[in-house]
């Protein structure tokens, strides 16, 4: 799988989240402080790395900055792009699940090495849902996208 990664610091959890999505076998796509010479503004490499998602470059992205939220609310202003701000495994697991969320949002300042692992686990492990109430909530928000949703 192809994944845009951003960071907007050169941050040991960030160089364990390239290495660790490398040795579970994916391709990392990197912005910002992960990317040398790139923009490392928390806004413009999570953008980035959301535009990867939107223009079908990557199938998923993990966007990072000191709390996450940032990085969070930049990626989501991208068409197409679910992101979701996740502390802990079962936060990722019904992201991807509820929410069919195609972009993790992580905290460099509270996402330590085992957890990095545990988030990611539930990240990959789940699937978005079947379930007609949960699909319409996502078709819901890419109305939202296109700016079609009713009031």
């Amino acid at each position: 799988m192809r994944i845009a990664v951003s960071s907007d610091m050169d941050e040991p959890v960030a160089r364990l989240l390239v290495e660790e999505l490398r040795g579970r076998g994916h391709e990392v796509l990197a912005h910002g402080a992960l990317d040398p010479g790139a923009d490392p503004q928390w806004a413009v490499c999570s953008e980035r790395a959301a535009r990867e998602i939107a223009d079908g470059t990557a199938d998923q992205a993990v966007v990072c900055c000191w709390t996450g939220t940032g990085a969070s609310i930049a990626a989501n202003k991208v068409p197409g792009v679910r992101a979701a701000l996740c502390t802990d495994a079962y936060s990722a697991d019904g992201a991807r699940r509820w929410n069919d969320a195609n972009v993790l949002a992580l905290s460099l300042r509270l996402t330590s090495g085992p957890l990095l692992a545990e988030i990611l686990d539930a990240w990959f492990a789940g699937a978005p849902s079947e379930d007609a109430e949960d699909r319409d909530n996502v078709t819901y928000v890419e109305r939202l996208d296109r700016g079609r949703a009713a009031p």
